[in-house]
């Protein structure tokens, strides 16, 4: 694990921060879906039609987009990191942090829209092994 443990409580004060990185990084993560879908959409159908005409603008600009969600994407999760949480699921907003519980190293479970920290779970049991601290 890591080198660094944290407390109920020094997760409890990162919370305000995570929220609005993982509201940027939650809406980058769904923006670049969005484009990278029309790229593939239009790459299919381009393949069906067996070639043809298609809007370079659009393709230009789908990819552009996909490029820069992507990269907001990537600077979100590496704020996380830096913080020393580690992402787990952009869907649900999901961030662990390392915590010493019993002698046992265990992970402190946040999820967006949760205003505390309330949860921890075993390091091979995730999201659904979740458990009150």
């Amino acid at each position: 694990m890591g080198d660094r443990y944290f407390s109920p409580g020094e997760v409890q004060a990162l919370i305000p921060r995570l929220t609005a990185i993982m509201e940027r990084t939650m809406a980058a993560h769904g923006e670049a879906a969005e484009a990278r879908e029309r790229l593939q959409a239009e790459q299919r159908r381009i393949t069906l039609a067996g070639g043809g005409v298609f809007d370079r603008e659009r393709w230009r600009a789908d990819q552009a987009q996909a490029e820069r969600a992507t990269a907001a994407l990537q600077d979100g999760l590496e704020e996380i990191v830096t913080l020393g949480g580690v992402p787990k699921d952009l869907g649900q907003g999901l961030v662990d942090f390392p915590h010493l519980r019993d002698g046992l190293e265990v992970e402190l479970c946040w999820k967006m829209g949760e205003r505390e920290i309330r949860f921890w779970h075993g390091r091979a049991e995730g999201f659904a092994g979740r458990k009150p601290l």
